[in-house]
């Protein structure tokens, strides 16, 4: 498999600033576009139509036609999956364009772009169209003299809204399954992460999925997400994003009983034993921290450390982490890349200055970095504050680490659970019966242990407390995207008619 040569150049080639509508490229109602930029240059990219609430009544119009008609919820579920399979076939053949559209509008190391977003996004669909073979109902043992079966059935019109960290594989968590259950789609991808959306609306309708079925919407989130989310002839959202913005959502789907789920955002605790192997704890520390740059819902940024070995971790990872490959994601080398724009940066800029006026100490990092007009911020561990700082409570969503240190398995579990949210969680030892114990006591939706982000097609992840609810991957996923029909019929001869 070979690199994209340029990938800071990298573009769709699906036609520029245009919606896919009804399986038509057309433009905004108004004509209006916005630009794309680079984060790693901070130079223009691409130009996206920039969506209005007509054009998402026609999105939604689309969908809501193409379920009815039921050419797509009317197939066998084998026939979908046989369309799945050929978009996973597709994205294979793709992937190089997929990584270099990828790495240039988020700014994803070319590496991380290829072998993790394109991979685990296209597996996605591959684990759907397997499940895809497997759909069925069930025939129920019931009392008296009848006869029952419950069928799996489509909700209908689903609105996938995604945010601007994971845009391929977020959005793959949610339509993978969307459509392999029956239901037709909106996509609203972030504002500023869009074009891997529209490839992928084309990759769809070239695998066979008919026109109508999958529809994107590019624009301001502000705009159209409120029109999305609260339309009627919407009959489910997936979220992922912020918190806040999640529950506002929320709110305005509850308004019209639709079904919702959200994941939204973390910030993990990763407890670090005294037993643990240290050369395997300190990769995962510093990965957990700066996978993604730190923008990731499941990135481990709180460390709690045992404290007869937390000044050796704080020594090592003043060491190590100025150490690990930061620049230009055009570099095959490249680990950490930029923020994926001002507003990020600005955001973690900010964060970092009042928690260094607050008292903390600096290990490593602290500051942007200027570098080819990009987004940078180097990699930053802090120590000495407590729990209760803001950067510690807080989702901070760039590479920041915070460090504490705990002297009880007890106090370690006290503090990885007291924060509002709980979507992901760490533990490192050699211990196995102390892994079990304290993973079963972690308040989240994974954990890992001896490792960080261990994702699989097949393994359901999400979120308790304020990071959401509801599960994507895994056969869990489906759930949230299927309604149960009970059938029960009176076996009763003579019975009322």
């Amino acid at each position: 498999m070979t690199i994209i040569d340029n990938p800071a150049t990298a573009a769709p080639t699906v036609p520029a600033g245009r919606l896919f509508i009804g399986g038509e490229w057309r433009d905004a109602s108004d004509g209006r576009r916005t630009t794309i930029v680079n984060p790693a240059t901070g130079a223009a990219l691409r130009e996206v139509a920039a969506a209005t609430t007509s054009d998402v009544d026609d999105a939604v119009a689309a969908a809501r036609n193409a379920f009815d008609s039921g050419i797509w919820s009317g197939l066998s579920s084998r026939e979908r999956a046989r369309i799945l399979q050929r978009a996973y076939q597709i994205m294979r053949e793709r992937t190089e364009e997929l990584a270099a559209v990828e790495s240039a509008n988020v700014g994803k190391p070319i590496m991380l772009a290829q072998f993790v977003d394109v991979n685990n996004a296209a597996e996605l669909y591959e684990y759907y169209a397997s499940l895809g073979h497997h759909l069925d109902g069930s025939v129920r043992e019931t009392t008296g003299n009848t006869h029952a079966y419950v069928k799996r059935e489509p909700l209908g019109v689903v609105v996938a809204i995604t945010p601007f960290n994971f845009p391929l594989i977020l959005s793959s968590s949610k339509i993978a399954p969307a459509l392999i259950a029956g239901n037709t789609i909106v996509h609203k991808p972030a504002g500023d992460t869009p074009l891997s959306a529209l490839i992928m609306a084309e990759i769809l309708a070239e695998a066979g999925v008919p026109a109508g079925v999958f529809n994107v919407v590019t624009g301001s989130g502000a705009t159209l997400g409120d029109h999305l989310v609260g339309h009627p002839d919407v009959d489910k959202v997936a979220f992922t994003g912020s918190t806040d913005v999640g529950a506002h959502a929320a709110a305005l789907a509850a308004q019209t009983l639709k079904p919702f789920t959200a994941e939204l955002g973390g910030n993990a605790a990763n407890i670090v034993f005294a037993d643990a192997d240290l050369d395997q704890a300190i990769g995962t520390i510093i990965s957990a921290f700066v996978f993604n740059s730190g923008q990731f819902c499941m990135a481990g940024p709180r460390l709690l450390v045992e404290r007869p070995i937390y000044d050796t971790v704080l020594g090592i990872l003043g060491q190590a982490v100025p150490q690990v490959p930061f620049g230009s994601p055009t570099d095959p080398a490249t680990v950490i890349g930029p923020l994926a724009s001002q507003t990020q940066l600005d955001k973690v800029s900010a964060i970092v200055e009042r928690a260094k006026a607050a008292g903390a100490q600096v290990i490593t990092g602290g500051s942007p970095v200027d570098l080819d007009g990009g987004f940078y911020y180097a990699p930053t561990v802090l120590a000495g504050l407590p729990s209760s700082a803001e950067i510690v409570a807080e989702e901070v969503f760039g590479p920041v680490l915070t460090v504490e240190p705990f002297d009880t398995e007890e106090e370690a579990i006290a503090l990885a659970n007291g924060t509002a949210y709980g979507l992901a969680s760490g533990v490192q030892t050699s211990d196995l019966a102390k892994a079990h114990r304290v993973a079963a006591k972690l308040q989240a939706g994974i954990t890992w242990v001896n490792g960080w982000a261990l994702l699989d097609p097949s393994v359901p992840f999400g979120g308790v407390k304020a990071s959401g609810w509801g599960r994507e991957g895994g056969p869990e996923a489906m759930e949230s995207y299927q309604r149960a029909h009970s059938i029960v019929f009176n076996l009763e001869q003579g019975a009322a008619r």
